[in-house]
């Protein structure tokens, strides 16, 4: 019976049956060429596809497509097999009205279905998109991007482990890096490919059963192209974490969507991931030479630290700090220019981010600081002193050095207080000491030229790392191991070295910013002007000046010996007096303070040390700007006046001894300094009288002061520098204090009695007898153990019987029986017992011991 066949004009009919015939495979029965009888999901999808393209897709027939795919989930498979042929199909025809509607279809269908079936339909619209990013029409893969880009958006019910998304890595890539003529259409290509790019990483980041987009594989393919791109927009400056208030034009630019991209890409980054999205970053600048103009590397960093998680950003300075050491023999401007990304990484870095291996980092800058001075003295990369094929620019490493402190000192400042000190102490010990590192003083002027050099840059990161530094307890920052080297390097001949000792301690005691007030030497009428921020001493802080006081009082003593002393030397140590009145100050100290500056005029006036006209004149005016200070703080009216006093008639006789007509410009100084007397000298005896009426310590004020010169101090110096120095080679007797730590009443009075004259000599013939008798008991011991072990044991019984000749069990021997418990009693003979004496206390014989 034939079959019904549908209600068409005959003129329509061959046509339908001929374009049935050839959309379908030839071999599949007489059935296939009726289009009644073709499968429906067929009919419906070819029912979408209007006569003309330029129609667009039938909206009514969508519609019933998408309720039969819902209807029928598992014809899905089949429709998107069915579209996946029609497109192929029309992009070979250059159909591309079509390949629109197929695509435009797909999309739709992708947004309506979501059940378990959908991987199969997912396999044939991957396959769509990559004929049409294979495609050479610039549309065509802009069209399969932006689909792409949809479906990357949707999340699916169930993961997938059999699709692959290698070639959309490639192939975005390839087009972030499009050379097209026409600049629109580039930009477009670019933009799509960076679209794509975002696409990939949302589609498989979350996904454990796809492939690793963190490989390095795909993120050295990623990374560099959004790079690539982010340099157009080189010139703007990345303005905030989340930049999501950019305008419309914006947006439009291949850099912002870039940058929308890659901080989208590093926030998506786990621990372990971040070492391989910032490595790509790394090559990327090393490739293109992009570290020596730092603006490009700066902005790329501040990206990733403003997008990263912020307790994985020390892995961030990790990597970067093994660059660093990775460049060690490159230029100078690459290796400034990772420092300096290193400096704004770590103001970013929150509060100890640096992570565990805080000491390693400043170990690395360290190291590449001595690395840059040994390249600039030799002037070669090659640590033999063979001549180099790059030429070494002095003022790139001297720039390179400064940007390494700078660094250090950024570093520091994120760190809490007991790991700064830590630091301070790390840095101490690096700095190299004249004697005691021989291979920094090699012969020649190089070896010491490089020491000089190191200790002047390690100091200098020693500022850096104390600015800004504040601590309650002053023992516990400046403590005996970092306070006694600091201060050995302020008496070398160095004038910067010594500098910077003074820059250290001001930073260090300064703890309520008084150190701007005081900033230049004068005399102050009135110091309530300044407002200075004045606490009580603490106890730690009297503890510690209990401690460490005479080491300070004369190492500033000394100080002020120096020659080569200048202006600024001279404000400094002023400074460094008036914040330890204020912030380390009590009676005794106050007293000492006092005594120190008439020790300062009886230095200048006596001039033992044969000082210029310059540094005697700077010091009389130091100690008296200074006792100008401390009389208007212990408000004693009687002690201000006398200090008025010689002060006016200093005004008036020799202008030349205060701070207002020695440190300036052009100082009018005498040609030479007589012995002054009279009232322009500050009296010490009538000092102590108005101070000792107002409660404080005559004995200690009627004391003059004497600076006492341990053994320590002497071998911390180097012994060429003695032999220089009339103040300390020629110092025949040193006063070693041998007392225990008293009240500073009983110390004076100590400090004349209970002294040892001792020369140097002595003290060398001590260190040589003590290593002779250790040498003896040492060789006394070997004998005595080779006798046990080779001497017979009679021979061994006889000698220990020997030993023991009295009796064993004398009475005498024996203890007495303790006395009663109940304390002190009277016998029975009048006679009274002492006190109970506990078991523990009790003497007993050897032989009674077990």
């Amino acid at each position: 019976m034939p079959l019904p066949v549908p209600d068409v004009p005959a003129s329509r009919r061959l046509t339908l049956d001929c374009r049935f015939l050839l959309d379908h495979r030839v071999g599949r029965g007489v059935c296939g060429c009726c289009g009644a009888l073709r499968p429906r999901y067929k009919r419906l999808v070819d029912n979408i596809f209007p006569e003309d393209p330029e129609d667009g897709l039938v909206k009514a027939n969508m519609e019933k497509l998408t309720f039969y795919a819902l209807s029928a989930p598992e014809k899905l498979d089949r429709i998107g097999a069915y579209l996946s042929e029609r497109l192929s199909r029309d992009v070979a025809r250059h159909r591309y009205g079509y390949v629109c509607i197929a695509m435009e279809a797909l999309d739709q269908l992708l947004m309506a279905c979501h059940c378990q079936s959908i991987n199969l339909f997912v396999e044939s619209f991957l396959k769509m998109v990559r004929k049409l990013l294979e495609a050479d029409k610039p549309n065509l893969q802009i069209l399969g991007t932006n689909s792409f880009v949809k479906f990357a958006n949707i999340e699916e019910d169930t993961a997938s482990y059999h699709r692959s998304y290698d070639f959309f890595v490639s192939r975005f890539s390839e087009m972030c890096h499009s050379s097209y003529e026409d600049p629109d259409i580039r930009t477009k290509i670019r933009m799509a490919g960076i679209n794509g790019l975002q696409g990939v990483v949302r589609k498989t980041v979350n996904d454990d059963l796809q492939s690793n987009i963190w490989d390095p594989q795909h993120m050295d393919k990623i990374v560099p192209s959004l790079l690539f791109n982010l340099q157009s927009g080189e010139g703007t400056e990345s303005r905030s974490p989340s930049p999501l208030q950019a305008s419309e034009k914006e947006k439009e630019s291949p850099a912002e969507l870039t940058e929308r991209c890659f901080r989208e890409l590093l926030g998506r980054a786990a621990y372990g991931n971040i070492k391989n999205a910032v490595t790509p970053v790394l090559m990327h600048l090393d490739n293109h030479s992009l570290w020596e103009g730092k603006t490009f590397a700066v902005r790329c960093f501040k990206i990733i630290m403003y997008s990263i998680q912020s307790q994985h950003s020390h892995l961030v300075i990790q990597q970067l700090l093994g660059h660093l050491d990775a460049n060690s023999k490159n230029s100078a401007t690459v290796r400034a220019g990772i420092v300096e990304v290193l400096l704004e990484a770590a103001a970013i870095a929150s509060s100890g981010s640096v992570g565990p291996t805080v000491l390693e980092v400043f170990n690395t800058l360290l190291r590449q600081l001595r690395l840059s001075v040994d390249y600039e003295l030799t002037g070669s990369y090659d640590a033999s002193g063979n001549i180099g094929i790059k030429i070494i620019k002095t003022h790139e490493e001297r720039q390179l050095q400064e940007a390494v402190i700078r660094t250090i000192g950024s570093f520091a400042n994120t760190l809490p207080t007991y790991q700064r000190s830590e630091v301070m102490l790390f840095i101490m010990g690096k700095i190299p000491v004249p004697g005691v590192h021989p291979a920094l003083t090699n012969a020649g002027s190089g070896g010491c030229e490089g020491t000089r050099m190191i200790q002047i840059m390690l100091l200098k990161s020693l500022v850096q790392v104390t600015t800004g530094f504040q601590t309650t307890n002053m023992l516990t920052a400046l403590p005996n191991s970092f306070l006694e080297p600091l201060l050995s390097f302020s008496l070398m001949e160095d004038p910067e070295v010594r500098l910077l000792v003074l820059t250290i301690l001001l930073s260090v005691i300064d703890r309520h910013d008084n150190t701007p007030k005081f900033s230049s030497i004068s005399i102050i009428s009135d110091i309530s002007v300044l407002k200075l921020k004045v606490d009580k001493c603490s106890r730690q802080d009297n503890l510690f000046m209990k401690k460490h006081a005479q080491q300070l009082y004369r190492h500033i003593y000394l100080a002020c010996k120096e020659q080569s002393s200048g202006p600024q030397h001279f404000e400094t140590l002023y400074t460094l007096l008036a914040l330890i009145s204020m912030e380390l100050a009590n009676e005794e100290v106050v007293v000492d303070l006092i005594r120190l500056a008439l020790a300062l005029q009886e230095l200048a006036q006596t001039n033992e040390e044969s000082l210029s006209v310059y540094n005697r004149c700077a010091v009389h005016a130091l100690s008296a700007a200074y006792l100008n200070l401390i009389c208007q703080l212990t408000t004693v009216p009687t002690f201000c006046q006398h200090i008025h006093e010689v002060i006016e008639m200093r005004q008036k006789e020799v202008p030349f001894l205060l701070p207002e007509d020695v440190f300036i410009e052009n100082p009018k100084l005498p040609a030479s300094l007589e012995k002054l007397e009279g009232d322009v000298l500050f009296q010490q005896s009538k000092i102590t009288e108005v101070l000792g009426g107002s409660g404080y310590n005559t004995d200690r004020l009627a004391t003059p002061y004497i600076p006492q010169f341990t053994a320590k101090l002497l071998f911390s110096l180097d012994e060429d520098r003695l032999s220089k120095r009339k103040s300390i080679g020629e110092t025949i007797s040193l006063q070693v204090e041998v007392e225990s730590r008293n009240s500073p009443e009983k110390e004076e009075v100590r400090r004349n009695t209970n002294t040892e004259e001792i020369t140097f000599e002595t003290l060398k013939n001590a260190i040589v007898d003590s290593v002779g008798m250790e040498e003896q008991e040492r060789e006394r011991r070997r004998q005595v153990v080779e006798k046990f072990q080779k001497a017979p044991f009679e021979e061994i019984a006889a000698h220990c019987g020997a030993r023991n000749t009295f009796p064993m069990f004398s009475l005498s021997a024996l203890p007495r029986p303790p006395p009663s418990p109940s304390g002190t009693i009277s016998s029975g003979y009048g006679q009274t017992q002492s006190r109970s004496v506990p078991v523990y206390e009790m003497k007993f014989p050897d032989l009674c011991v077990y």
